[in-house]
C-alpha cells in the first residue's frame, strides 16, 4: 500500500506493477484529485528532470546514498519512461527538461493513465491518519476506516505547498514507526529582505545573473550562481531559491548566517578593480554610471551608485581611487539583509525529513521498521532548482517498485 499519490507515489505504483502484475498495489491519497503539486510545478509546465543529474545537485543526506539511488534510475531512463507514456521532453536553459506540450497536466494525466493501465488501485479522498505494525504487516488507519497491508510505502511528501496536500503528516507517521526526522525547513523559497532596505523595492521585477555567497560562522560556506529576481519584498529567482535552504538550515542550527551578492559572478575584487582601471585608461570621458550600465541592467547600476552616494556622472578620468574601490567592493560583496522566507506556502520543496542513513538505498526499505518503504520528498534530500527533485521522485519510486515487485518486503 502506497500512502500519497504524488510523483514518487505514482512512480512507485507503476514500477511495482510493471515488474510484477501479481503484486497488488493500492495508492491512498487525501485529495479528491491527486497530483496537485505536479500541476503547479515549473510554472504549470512541470520541469520533469534535467539533462545531467548527480549527487552534487542535492543537499541533505549523505552523497554516496543519493548517488546509489540515482544510479538505479538515471536521467536516460526517465526520458525513455515518459516517452513510453507519450510525453516527449525537450531541453531548455540550464539543462531543464519539459514536456513538449509545456503542460504539467499532460505529465499528470500520463502518470494516472499508466497507473490505471498497470492495474494499481487509486483511492482518492482517503486520508491516512496512522500506520501501525501488526504481526503480518500493517494496519493503515484512514478517515474512511482501517485497511490492511503487507507492506507500506510512505510517499507523503514534505511540507511545501501545503494546499496541495503536503502537510507534513508523513513525518509524524515515520517517527511513530521508529524513524529519526531531521528538523525541516522550507527550501527553494523566495527570501524576504529587511523592510528598511529600499534597493529591492526600487528594483522589483528586475532579473540578472549573480553569485550569492552564503556566510556561516563568518566564512563563505557556499557560492551559488544563477539569475536573481528582485521583488517588492525581497529576492527570488534560481540563485536566491537555491541559497534559501542554506540560510534556513543555519538559522535552525542557530549559527550566524548572512548573504552577499556579487553582481559580477565569478570575478574577484581584484578582477573587477583591474577592469575599471583599464576602462578608465581606454575611455576616460565615459561616466561611472554609463560604464556600470555596460555590465548591469541600468536600474541596478542606478540603485548601486545611489546607495553608495557616488556621483554617477563623474568621468572615469576623475573617478577617485577611493570611490572606485568602494564601488568595486559593493559590486562583488553587496549585503543582502535577509529577514526571513516566504514560508512553506511558497516553497517548492522541504529540506530535512527522514534520516537517509535509516534507508537501504538498494530498496528504499526502512532499516528500522520491517516492510516499510520511504520515497520522494519525505526523505532528508532536497535538490537545487531545475528538475532535480522530480528526478529524485522517479529514482526512489523505481528503486522501491523494483524491490516491492521482487517480494523484498516479505523476505
Amino acid at each position: 500500500m502506497i500512502v500519497g499519490a504524488g510523483a514518487a507515489g505514482l512512480a512507485t505504483a507503476i514500477f511495482t506493477r510493471r515488474a510484477n502484475r501479481l503484486r497488488a498495489v493500492a495508492i491512498l491519497d487525501s485529495a479528491k484529485k491527486p497530483g496537485a503539486k505536479i500541476l503547479v510545478s515549473g510554472g504549470s509546465r512541470c520541469n520533469v528532470t534535467n539533462t545531467i543529474v548527480t549527487e552534487r545537485d542535492f543537499w541533505g543526506g549523505r552523497s554516496p546514498i543519493v548517488r546509489r539511488v540515482l544510479r538505479g534510475f538515471p536521467v536516460d531512463d526517465t526520458i525513455a519512461f515518459f516517452r513510453d507514456l507519450g510525453v516527449a521532453l525537450h531541453e531548455e536553459a540550464d539543462g531543464k527538461l519539459f514536456p513538449d506540450s509545456n503542460r504539467a497536466r499532460d505529465v499528470l494525466d500520463a502518470l494516472l493513465r499508466e497507473t490505471a493501465h498497470t492495474g494499481a488501485t487509486l483511492l482518492s479522498a482517503h486520508r491516512v491518519v496512522d500506520v501501525e505494525p501488526t504481526g503480518d504487516g500493517f494496519r493503515v488507519v484512514t478517515a474512511n476506516g482501517d485497511l490492511h497491508a503487507t507492506s507500506v510505502v510512505l510517499a507523503t511528501g514534505g511540507q511545501s505547498l501545503p494546499k496541495t496536500g503536503s502537510d507534513g503528516g508523513g513525518f509524524a507517521i515515520a517517527q511513530r514507526l521508529g524513524h529519526t526526522v531531521v528538523p525541516t525547513t522550507p527550501a527553494l523559497v523566495p527570501l524576504l529582505l529587511d523592510a528598511g532596505d529600499s534597493v529591492h523595492r526600487a528594483l522589483s521585477g528586475v532579473s540578472h545573473d549573480v553569485e550569492i555567497a552564503v556566510w556561516i560562522d563568518g566564512a563563505v560556506a557556499t557560492r551559488i550562481t544563477g539569475a536573481m529576481l528582485w521583488t517588492h519584498v525581497g529576492i527570488s529567482g534560481p540563485a536566491a531559491l537555491n541559497a534559501s535552504r542554506h540560510w534556513m538550515r543555519a538559522q535552525i542550527e542557530r549559527r550566524p548566517v548572512s548573504l552577499t551578492v556579487n553582481v559580477r559572478p565569478g570575478q574577484s575584487f581584484e578582477d573587477v578593480d583591474a577592469w575599471w582601471t583599464e576602462r578608465a585608461r581606454e575611455h576616460p570621458k565615459a561616466t561611472a554610471q554609463s560604464t556600470l550600465a555596460d555590465t548591469l541592467p541600468a536600474s541596478v547600476a542606478t540603485a548601486i551608485v545611489g546607495q553608495l552616494g557616488i556621483d554617477g556622472n563623474v568621468l572615469l578620468a576623475h573617478f577617485s581611487r577611493d570611490d572606485r574601490r568602494r564601488l568595486v567592493h559593493a559590486l562583488v560583496e553587496w549585503p543582502l539583509p535577509v529577514a526571513g522566507t516566504r514560508g512553506y506556502n511558497y516553497a517548492e520543496v522541504t529540506a530535512g525529513g527522514v534520516a537517509l542513513d535509516e534507508i537501504d538505498p538498494s530498496t528504499m526499505a526502512s532499516r528500522v521498521c520491517r516492510g516499510l518503504y520511504l520515497v520522494g520528498e519525505i526523505l532528508d534530500v532536497d535538490g537545487r532548482i531545475g528538475g532535480f527533485n522530480f528526478q529524485w521522485s522517479w529514482s526512489t519510486g523505481f528503486v522501491a517498485g523494483r524491490a516491492l515487485a521482487s517480494g523484498a518486503a516479505r523476505a
